[in-house]
């Protein structure tokens, strides 16, 4: 069985057909998905959405090209849904550098927040990273935040940088990019870091994985992840499926 660590069921590109998206999820063997809501209308649709569905866990956060719209009732919000069963981390949170909605100096701030409140309700945490990895690295280290560990998000980076991430307390989250015939570096941390700190992701509905570049993404097609990993480590489908998913009901608390 496979487990999708990040899905968006919660967007709206869901909303006439998610019945059918779920039946081909189940289809596929996928097991088990994380519905991650990074402001208040994807938070509250998440929550619907594992109140309705008994194998859809959550993670709530805030997501850092919205860092300027959170407010402390936000953080306040975030930190009572993290005593629901089947919330099982903090975030997305993080920086993004690409879009210039939220000043950098407010991004790092709210990360912070959310960090120490992820400390504070004891649960791991997803990180968003886009062209900011030198800070979110040295923000991870001076918030301690290895304490509660966690996830690089569609990690993108090095095998170096990846490692480092590993010594922190993260796990290393691949998606579709993994499958692209040009896409050296998610390829090399594939080969390079141990099956053991690995998880696999979709992203969905972003970043489909090839043959389906360009469409709509959904959990079904984290299998293509899983399969793509396989052949790069030289191990059956059945060996990353089932290493992926202890990974992350160990990282989630999910028995």
């Amino acid at each position: 069985m496979l487990f999708d660590t990040h899905v968006h069921l919660n967007d709206k590109q869901f909303e006439e057909d998610l019945e059918e998206v779920i039946q081909r999820t189940k289809e596929n063997g996928v097991s088990n998905v994380v519905v991650v809501g990074f402001d208040r209308p994807t938070i509250t649709r998440a929550m619907e959405l594992v109140e309705e569905y008994d194998f859809i866990y959550a993670a709530v956060g805030w997501h850092p090209v919205d860092a300027i719209d959170m407010t402390d009732e936000d953080l306040q919000w975030i930190e009572e849904l993290a005593a629901h069963s089947k919330v099982v981390a903090i975030g997305e949170m993080g920086l993004d550098y690409h879009w210039d909605k939220s000043p950098k100096d407010i991004q790092k701030d709210v990360f912070r927040k959310q960090i120490n409140l992820a400390k504070k309700v004891k649960l791991p945490i997803i990180i968003h990273n886009r062209e900011a990895t030198a800070d979110i690295i040295e923000i991870l280290k001076e918030e301690n935040a290895h304490e509660v560990g966690g996830i690089m998000h569609c990690f993108s980076g090095s095998p170096e940088i990846a490692k480092e991430c590993v010594e922190m307390n993260f796990y290393i989250s691949l998606g579709g990019p993994v499958t692209f015939k040009n896409a050296k570096k998610p390829k090399e941390v594939a080969a390079e870091i141990p099956l053991d700190r690995l998880l696999i992701e979709t992203d969905c509905p972003y970043l489909a994985p090839h043959p389906f570049r360009g469409k709509r993404n959904e959990p079904a097609y984290v299998k293509l992840v899983a399969e793509q990993i396989a052949e790069i480590k030289e191990i059956t489908l059945e060996e990353v499926a089932k290493a992926t998913t202890w990974n992350a009901k160990k990282l989630f608390g999910i028995n």
